[in-house]
């Protein structure tokens, strides 16, 4: 097992082109630090996010997930992200019931001009990841 101050956990973060892409890219100019956890998938709006790639996200390897949208109701799609929320709610009880802890699951509003904002959610996401410790529900199918 490794040793708590060394684990670093493996975040993906599903975020929205519109405001959460957005968001981290100004948190990028503006040199803002936050931990270098995270790998960026872009999507076009977090209510296309398919709750099959989170859960695959966790079968192959991340200790966490993040998905990030506009927030609700400033979606560049009228309703994408309420549609999400709605979503991921249903999620984290499916996850719930299945055993695995639905803390592994963040989900959050950044728009674009909150690169601060972004910031600090990065940190208080790999915090909490962190304290939960590595993900121990990795794919076994013959690797």
């Amino acid at each position: 097992m490794e040793n708590s101050e060394s684990y670093e956990p493996k975040i993906i973060a599903f975020l929205c082109n519109w405001c959460s892409y957005a968001g981290a890219d100004l948190a990028g100019t503006s040199r803002l630090q936050y931990p270098p956890n995270i790998r960026v998938i872009r999507v076009p709006c977090s209510g296309r996010i398919n709750p099959i790639y989170i859960i695959k996200a966790l079968m192959e390897g991340a200790d966490g997930v993040m998905v990030s949208g506009c927030h609700p109701g400033d979606c560049h799609y009228l309703s994408g992200n309420l549609f999400a929320r709605r979503r991921f709610v249903v999620l984290k009880k499916l996850l719930s019931a299945c055993g695995i802890d639905p803390d592994r699951i963040q989900f959050t509003w950044v728009s674009a001009s909150e690169g601060g904002r972004f910031a600090e959610v990065i940190k208080q996401v790999t915090d909490n990841v962190k304290k939960l410790g590595p993900n121990k529900m990795l794919s076994s199918g013959g690797k």
